[in-house]
């Protein structure tokens, strides 16, 4: 029997374990990778990759070499059986940095996730290990996994320990089975078969939803010259039936000529899923990606939800690890996630139904969105992709911006007004001219920008991957005392001050001698003026996860980041093995 220790043991190398593990190692601490085969999948499955979990790759230090398997700006249109456009998704916004939507060779884009791994020396990938044992001794974990050679040989008995583990080994998850938790929602009995080809015989690089009443398909042009198809089985066809050559053609002919001469690099049936598990943590034991909730693939979310996942945990693990926080923290984690993967898979399903209507449904389907397409407001939030759940966290990490309470967060200030309270007198005219919503719980912008010594670049490059406190045209440390000065360097909070290009070496120099260094930002833009402008804040700090932890008014920020160290469980004793630091001298 062999036994290693570290600190987060992670079970499954999908694309969520292995971004979990990057994430963990990037901020220093030590994870192992339990995987049960002997290889990574090397067929292709997620299709759709996101801005959002662009960001979180560019975090782990991976962006740069998943980049050349991606291509940006996909394209998604709804067609009915004649071809007609019903609806056509082409957001063109780069609010965090990036094209909204991406296609991707998944198997290319994994064994960047997993060579990733090879930066920390003591983060591991251990392939052949099945985990057939977890026990939780309540200030660590206890992971027993069998090692098996190519032929599936028992060659040894691994025994983990560590301080959590993170189950990410797909639906059928051992670590789910061992928390208990039900695994709510549903899965219809509709199959699927899915056909990748090379040498796209189409050409085209955009994505069509067939929602034909003769056989619903899809049709995705990929990187690297791929072509997917994915078409729906009827009832009465069995699965075997997709073994037989002549029905696969008889699927493509409508789609390709010739489609004996295809050159197929993958063939698979599968069924849609939609569950969700009823919590994502039982003591020091969590789920994250397929092992939480599976989600139907209409709109390419499976891979970015447990992406999401993989981003919310491992701030969170890292922080407890370093001592920056109780162990508390950590049940934000369901509270964050859950809901909306819960919401994106009723969205996920809503759009499996409208794809797989019949012919008279498809019919009242066609003439309704034809009706929809003549008015602008209605066209634009399929085109710029409103319907999808924007992950918002109401409760965990965030504080209320009308009451600085920890730990919740409503999404406007009309429930406060309704219910008979009274917004503080200092932010009540600043949300009448700014208007009733509140950004925390959203993901914060990523323009382009400036500083003293980085010229056009994304602003995570500037606040890191941590903690951020942020002004609009201040001194953050204007407004701080001792205390908030003493959590600030405690927990390595970075101060910003977002200033109108024109005005930052102006900053530069008045901030030079401030009690803690400020990094000046300039807007070069516009758009963090304009995301200021219209919000009832001057303030805001912005979590690891680059989500808005707090937002107020500049001379509420005492009270902001008290609740906020609430909120988050944040240590404010030294850390054992870190002795305070003095302050630096300011730096631009």
């Amino acid at each position: 029997m062999t036994t290693f220790d570290t600190d987060v043991v992670v079970i499954g190398a999908g694309p969520v374990g292995l971004t979990l593990a990057n994430l963990i190692g990037v901020r220093g601490h030590r994870a192992t990778v339990l995987e049960a085969r002997q290889e990574l999948i090397d067929y292709p499955r997620g299709v759709g990759l996101d801005d959002e979990s662009i960001r979180t790759l560019h975090t782990a230090g991976l962006w740069e070499r998943v980049q050349p398997f991606t291509v940006p700006h996909h394209v998604v249109r709804l067609v009915n059986g004649t071809g007609q456009v019903l609806a056509t998704n082409n957001p063109r916004t780069q609010e965090f940095g990036y094209p909204r939507k991406h296609g991707f060779v998944q198997p290319l884009v994994d064994k960047e996730l997993a060579a990733g791994l090879d930066r920390f020396p003591a983060t591991e990938l251990r392939f052949g290990h099945q985990v057939v044992g977890l026990e939780d001794r309540g200030d660590h974990v206890v992971v027993t996994a069998e090692r098996r050679d190519a032929e599936g040989e028992l060659t040894d008995t691994v025994t983990v320990t560590a301080r959590y583990a993170v189950g990410c080994e797909g639906g059928s998850s051992f670590t789910r089975k061992w928390m208990g938790v039900a695994f709510e929602g549903d899965s219809p009995s509709t199959r699927w078969v899915v056909v990748d080809v090379a040498n796209d015989p189409i050409g085209t690089p955009s994505v069509y939803l067939g929602a034909d009443p003769r056989r619903p398909y899809v049709s995705i042009g990929l990187p690297q010259g791929i072509r997917r198809w994915e078409f729906m089985l009827h009832d009465d066809e069995p699965t075997e039936l997709c073994d037989d050559p002549a029905f696969m053609r008889s699927l493509l002919r409508r789609h390709v000529p010739d489609p004996a001469a295809l050159q197929v690099i993958n063939q698979r049936t599968f069924t849609h899923h939609g569950r969700v598990a009823a919590d994502f943590r039982k003591g020091r034991v969590f789920l994250a990606g397929d092992a939480a909730h599976l989600m139907p693939v209409w709109l390419g979310q499976g891979w970015n939800s447990g992406i999401r996942d993989a981003t919310n945990l491992a701030w969170k693990l890292t922080a407890v690890l370093a001592g920056d926080a109780s162990d508390t923290l950590l049940d934000t984690y369901t509270a964050e996630r859950r809901k909306h993967a819960s919401d994106m898979i009723d969205v996920n399903m809503a759009a499996g139904t409208v794809m797989k209507m019949g012919r008279f449904g498809g019919a009242v389907r066609d003439l309704a969105a034809s009706a929809l397409n003549l008015v602008p407001k209605w066209k634009s939030y399929f085109t710029e992709l409103r319907f999808k759940p924007m992950p918002r966290y109401a409760t965990g990490v965030v504080v209320d911006q009308a009451t600085l309470t920890p730990g919740r967060a409503r999404a406007d200030f009309k429930a406060t007004r309704r219910r008979g309270g009274k917004l503080p007198g200092p932010l009540a005219p600043f949300v009448d001219s700014s208007g009733e919503l509140s950004p925390v719980g959203l993901q914060f912008i990523q323009p382009r920008v400036n500083t003293a010594d980085a010229a056009n670049v994304l602003l995570d490059d500037v606040t890191g991957d941590w903690w951020t406190l942020a002004t609009w045209g201040t001194d953050p440390t204007a407004y701080l005392n001792d205390t908030d000065l003493e959590l600030v360097r405690r927990h390595r909070i970075k101060l910003v001050s977002f200033m109108p290009e024109t005005q930052r070496a102006w900053a530069e120099r008045q901030y030079a001698d401030a009690p803690a260094p400020v990094t000046v930002v300039g807007d070069s833009t516009g758009a963090l003026k304009d995301w200021f402008d219209v919000r009832a804040c001057g303030l805001v700090v912005l979590r690891p996860d680059h989500f808005v932890a707090a937002a107020c008014l500049a001379r509420q920020a005492p009270r902001a980041l008290a609740a906020l160290r609430k909120a988050a469980s944040l240590a404010t004793e030294p850390a054992a093995d870190q002795a305070p630091q003095p302050l630096e001298g300011a730096s631009a």
